[in-house]
């Protein structure tokens, strides 16, 4: 017997006069799929967030710390998720101290060089991610001579005093060949001479499941009557990963404020007009400067030039000469938007060769000093605390701050500072909470 079957709902009729009754009914059925579609969102979302921040194994501590530099408090939610309890939490930055007494309820101090260890109650750990401008690219690599980077000091200044079990610290990768190591070396032996063993530590999040690649070192420091004959801490890796998709807001969540717009979407359709011009196969070279190519600089000019512009002049030669009427008229279409800033000109492409159907909006897209940077979708780019907020390119709009959170692995009562620069800030200069939270836990498992 042939079953008649209502599309919305699944239920089966004999007759299609049944089916069909049924489908003029006042109040309709209940669609089937939208159920099935929103119970799937349901468990991905959980399993997303069991990911950001999984259950702990380790049996809950009563450790008490101190959270130095402590920004909004990534290592505050990894330490009271094992059971710690914050004492003191510090940091120079008003909006960082509203963001963390508006979560934890604990008003930070501002000056890390006003606390007297003398007259603080006794904890069993330091937290602290201190000030990585000094060493990071996006400080320009300085060294100890900025200030900020003797405040890794008042970090030992406090330990020799206090004497904790163990010390937390985190700083960017770069720090391990800043100066030709003698900035790691220094580091080492004021930790070894405040009487600690130190393991280091080089993690990512993408390493546990989190789409972002963003490698820090973390400074595991045990007192030396702890260790004893001990063995070198292991750090487990997570093995799979959570599609990027999945830590993405609802299109329809998205506030009108994070499309792109303007000049900026103008230049961005312009630059993937003239990719969808090229050959599959394509080897885009890694940058293109257009203006210079529409320029005429003379031989002098050229040799005034940095190493880099005109490596990037010569490389670009062959492409726009197989390409030059594509070129040539695409430029004079767009040069009046494209000439508004030197960065426009610039497509910093890291994708690959051109695939069929190849789109700049098919990956993600930085709008940097350097220019317009495309990057595979697979992870997203490193967050970081200057203005270059990765736009995903799929719904041509920036990644909002909750994004920002959730790749962080804030939980998501987590709350944001209502300044959208102050929060992408904060979340740029942030510890990954996953990744302390890993590495705190393998220390209390082991110690």
């Amino acid at each position: 017997m042939v079953q008649h079957v209502c599309e919305r709902c699944g239920k089966t009729f004999d007759k299609k006069q049944g089916l069909t009754q049924h489908m003029k009914r006042k109040t309709p059925c209940e669609n089937i799929m939208e159920k099935v579609e929103e119970k799937i969102n349901k468990e991905v979302q959980k399993r997303v967030e069991i990911i950001q921040n999984p259950p702990t194994t380790t049996k809950k501590t009563s450790y008490k710390f101190i959270d130095l530099f402590c920004g909004i408090g990534g290592f505050h939610i990894a330490l009271t998720q094992l059971g710690c309890e914050c004492v003191l939490a510090c940091d120079i930055d008003q909006s960082c101290r509203d963001t963390y007494a508006d979560n934890y309820g604990i008003t930070p101090v501002k000056d890390v060089r006003d606390i007297d260890p003398h007259n603080m109650m006794d904890f069993d750990i330091i937290c602290a991610g201190f000030p990585c401008q000094p060493f990071s690219n996006g400080g320009k690599k300085r060294t100890f001579d900025d200030d900020r980077g003797l405040l890794f000091d008042e970090i030992m200044r406090i330990a020799k005093v206090k004497k904790p079990k163990f010390m937390f610290l985190e700083n960017v990768k770069h720090i391990l060949k800043v100066s030709d190591g003698e900035v790691i070396e220094y580091i080492k032996k004021k930790i070894n001479d405040a009487g600690y063993h130190l393991h280091l530590f080089n993690m990512s999040p993408h390493n546990y499941g989190i789409p972002q690649q963003r490698e820090r070192v973390y400074f595991v420091c045990v007192r030396k009557d702890i260790v004893g004959e001990k063995q070198e801490i292991e750090i487990p890796e997570h093995i799979g990963t959570i599609k990027l998709e999945n830590f993405m807001q609802k299109k329809e969540e998205i506030d009108e404020k994070y499309f792109v717009k303007g000049d900026i979407l103008y230049t961005l359709n312009a630059w993937d007009e003239m990719v969808k011009k090229m050959e599959v196969g394509e080897k885009i070279s890694p940058t293109i400067l257009i203006h210079d190519a529409y320029r005429n600089h003379s031989a002098t000019d050229i040799a005034s030039f940095a190493d880099w512009r005109r490596d990037y002049i010569e490389k670009n030669e062959d492409l726009i000469k197989k390409y030059k009427p594509q070129f040539d008229e695409w430029y004079k279409k767009h040069k009046d938007v494209l000439q508004k800033r030197e960065i426009y000109g610039k497509l910093e492409w890291q994708v690959g060769t051109l695939k069929p159907n190849d789109s700049i909006f098919n990956h993600f897209i930085q709008v940097r000093q350097s220019g317009i940077r495309v990057k595979k979708a697979h992870y997203f780019p490193t967050l970081v605390a200057i203005s270059q907020i990765p736009i995903y390119g799929k719904e041509k709009r920036y990644i909002t701050p909750r994004e920002c959170a959730r790749l962080q692995c804030f939980p998501e009562s987590f709350k944001l500072n209502p300044n959208d620069r102050h929060s992408y800030k904060q979340f740029g200069n942030s510890v990954n909470v996953k990744n302390v939270k890993t590495v705190a836990e393998t220390a209390f498992k082991f110690y």
